[in-house]
């Protein structure tokens, strides 16, 4: 199978409690799981770039990503239904302490993201062990760890 390149940047926000952000995805026809913010390069953009407008488009926040933290190469077919290999780069961003975690903003969803990320929630790396739906990447309790 012919797989399109994917670059994508991808953030792992994380609240003053040290929970990470994932959003719920529930396309039709596919069990749901649950991803961080994040998304595809626009031409020209670079992952940094693209990190910071991917957050402030799915959670309203303005921040400066950081440095890169990790770079995972990923398989997948997207849920328009292409068949990619995805250069993920992973950004590390911390909610000031004193930033309300309920206050995720979602109106810079797109049209698809309003359709398939119908909800949101803030998870400790315990709580992902026991969830008993996907979530990527798949070994997001190890790159939370070396986070600390």
């Amino acid at each position: 199978m012919h797989r399109v390149s994917r670059p994508a940047a991808r953030i792992l926000l994380l609240d003053a409690a040290g929970r990470v952000l994932l959003f719920r995805f529930d396309p039709a026809g596919r069990p749901p799981f649950w991803c961080t913010p994040g998304g595809a390069l626009d031409p020209g953009e670079s992952y940094e770039e693209a990190a910071r407008r991917e957050l402030w488009e799915e959670t309203g926040i303005r921040a400066d990503p950081g440095p890169q933290i990790a770079r995972k190469m990923a398989e997948f077919i997207t849920i328009e239904g292409v068949p990619v290999i995805a250069d993920e780069r992973y950004f590390r961003v911390v909610l000031p302490p004193d930033a309300d975690p309920g206050s995720i903003d979602t109106g810079g969803h797109t049209e698809l993201e309003r359709e398939v990320m119908r909800s949101w929630r803030w998870f400790t790396p315990d709580e992902l062990t026991v969830l008993d739906e996907l979530w990527y990447p798949e070994d997001l309790p190890d790159l939370l760890a070396a986070l600390v």
